[in-house]
């Protein structure tokens, strides 16, 4: 495995819609105003695609990112909100200023073939080399290869927003038609009505969400002390090793319900970080785990135009996510069984499983803007056990992500986010065989502990496995 390769950027340039757009502005929602201002990474990894057999014309590094900046021009007139520019308002808050502005290209060729790159560590693998600050672009390998990757701010957009994004992007890449809007599927036509998110008057705001979310205002100072810093891992879990979690989890809960592989995953994930808190000496701490939950299906269930709404809600390109969780003393957490820590962490979740919880959380933050709120779990308070965030990348779309130059090798999220607490994205394997590929951000006794006690089911990611 190479870490050590030099990436050398070739051209820079900027991206805008290949059509005129009016410039005007585009709020944020509400729910995009509970997002701290932080990037996320996805990048994409393609064999040389002339060692395909299925190859039949001549596909060179420069003909790649000419189609790809075409498709680029071509999905950014649908998706616009990418190509513009996030500054505040009168009051502090911030809005999207859609200008056209583009989005910065970068081209560049990396001396490693691709089955020597690590992509276990990614730390030194991927950040800042195939996935660039703030940026779109591609990288040539020596192999022939490439990696197409990608970085956008998550206060415009979540995961499934971005996965509408490269989808159509991918199908544009296809596509010989004119240049019009309509080429996109309609599932991946985008939907930016703001009123769909709009607030009650009056609005009604649950208690649970005072537990849940927190006013920036209310925040304590941030500790003197320096903070240990999180490691990227990357690791595939078996098909054979969930369905056993899954099966361990069913013979040990108190339900009548079988869990789902997420849950028992992440619950047997909340044991692990525990053990990892009683080895550094915490055993009376709390461990607190959240689950991100996409709101998209729970909200226009009771709308009277309820097909219409769950339509455009599903289109709807934005943040639609809510982070409940649950902490329990890391000893509790250790010694019950792994069927016990899945009810807790079903009996946390089912808090933000309705439509009332999102539509309580709009009026939430409404009620305390201008003042920005955020996640608690999210927020290190002095004193306390560990905290990690687990989000389901299960609809992580690497099978449709295909440019034209033959299927996805390898792709992953990269979201080293910063702050104290961690965070788990699961996503399908490349190898569409029930896998999971599990990108990790955790403190270094956490990743240790997984290691070692658990090295069964959390696999390094390596280029055998890719390549079988």
């Amino acid at each position: 495995m190479d870490d050590n390769f030099i990436v050398s950027v070739t051209n820079e340039e900027v991206v805008a819609a290949v059509l005129p757009i009016q410039e005007h502005w585009l709020p944020l929602s509400n729910l995009d105003l509970l997002l701290p201002k932080v990037d996320v990474g996805v990048f994409f990894c393609y064999k040389n695609p002339m060692l395909l057999s299925t190859s039949t014309t001549l596909l060179t590094f420069e003909s790649m990112v000419v189609s790809l900046k075409k498709a680029l021009a071509k999905v950014l007139v649908s998706y616009y909100a990418f190509a513009g520019e996030v500054v505040s308002n009168s009051v502090g808050e911030p809005e999207l200023l859609c200008n056209n502005r583009g989005v910065d290209f970068v081209e560049a060729v990396a001396d490693v073939e691709l089955q020597c790159i690590n992509f276990y560590n990614p730390d030194e693998s991927v950040e800042g080399k195939f996935v660039p600050k703030k940026k779109h672009g591609a990288t040539s390998l020596k192999c022939g290869g490439i990696v197409v990757a990608c970085t956008f701010d998550h206060r415009i957009a979540d995961a499934y927003s971005a996965n509408m994004f490269l989808v159509s992007w991918a199908e544009m890449a296809h596509s010989t038609k004119p240049i019009k809007p309509k080429t996109i599927t309609t599932i991946n036509n985008p939907c930016f009505r703001r009123s769909l998110l709009s607030p009650r008057h009056p609005g009604s705001i649950h208690p649970s969400l005072d537990d849940m979310y927190i006013p920036i205002s209310r925040l304590s100072p941030p500790s003197a002390t320096a903070t240990k810093p999180l490691l990227s891992r990357i690791y595939h879990v078996t098909a054979e090793e969930l369905q056993r979690l899954q099966s361990l989890a069913v013979a040990t809960n108190d339900g009548n319900t079988k869990p789902t592989k997420l849950e028992s995953f992440s619950a047997y994930l909340w044991k692990l970080v525990a053990h990892a808190a009683t080895r550094d000496g915490g055993k009376m701490v709390i461990a607190k785990m959240g689950i991100v939950v996409d709101g998209r299906k729970r909200l226009g269930n009771n709308s009277s135009d309820e097909k219409g709404k769950e339509a455009m809600m599903e289109r709807y390109f934005g943040n639609v996510l809510s982070i409940p969780f649950g902490g329990k003393p890391v000893e509790e957490l250790v010694d019950k069984p792994l069927g016990w820590v899945v009810d807790e962490v079903r009996e946390f979740v089912s808090v933000a499983t309705t439509e009332e919880h999102f539509l309580g959380l709009i009026d939430w933050v409404e009620e305390n803007r201008p003042i920005p709120g955020l996640a608690k779990i999210y927020c290190g308070f002095p004193n306390e056990g560990p905290t990690f965030v687990v989000s389901s990348g299960q609809r992580f779309p690497e099978d449709k992500v295909s440019f034209g130059w033959g299927k996805v090798v390898f792709a992953s999220y990269h979201f080293p986010w910063g702050g104290e607490a961690g965070y788990v994205m699961p996503m399908p394997s490349p190898l569409r065989n029930g896998d999971w590929i599990v990108y990790m951000h955790l403190l270094k006794e956490q990743l240790e502990i997984i290691e070692s006690e658990a090295n069964h089911v959390f696999r390094p990611i390596t280029w055998d496995y890719l390549n079988q």
